[in-house]
């Protein structure tokens, strides 16, 4: 039996995440677990609603948006859910994202966050996001830029599986 918790191996992958080197020209990497603040409330995140190791069926999105976990580092949850759903005060922008408006109205309806998180666990298929000419970019948006994150995402969906 593992004595760390879900909390602690999704805290462990999220800092150690080895971003692709190589991304085509004019694409920028968003990873938000590079800025300590971002990191810090997302570790809060997990340790709130993971602490344990009661299994958990995964829900992967895409990758983050730049208002959401490209901001927050948890998937779907933009500055405004995070405060005032998760109850975890926090200092970004409070500015809503789509995702995170239908993601929680979904949450809410199953119970809200203690109960959904009791029971999924929300991720992504690529665990950072892409930004290219100030607009949100997905891995999958040019055949490029799916080439260059291939293995890294490979690699992440095993890790996160296992988590």
């Amino acid at each position: 039996m593992r004595s760390e918790t879900i909390a602690d191996r999704i805290n462990g992958f999220n800092s150690s995440l080895d971003a692709p080197k190589e991304l085509p020209h004019g694409v920028e990497l968003m990873n938000p677990y590079s800025d300590e603040e971002a990191y810090r409330l997302s570790a809060l995140f997990y340790s709130k609603f993971f602490s344990d190791n009661n299994p958990r069926t995964g829900v992967f999105g895409i990758n983050p948006g730049r208002f959401g976990a490209g901001v927050t580092g948890v998937p779907f949850t933009d500055p405004v859910k995070m405060e005032k759903d998760c109850g975890i005060p926090n200092h970004f922008e409070k500015r809503g994202e789509l995702s995170s408006d239908f993601v929680y109205r979904m949450i809410d309806e199953v119970g809200g966050p203690q109960k959904f998180y009791s029971k999924y666990f929300l991720t992504a298929i690529c665990p950072l996001g892409f930004v290219k000419d100030g607009k949100n970019m997905n891995y999958y948006d040019s055949a490029a830029l799916l080439e260059a994150t291939e293995p890294f995402i490979i690699e992440t969906l095993y890790q996160q599986l296992d988590i």
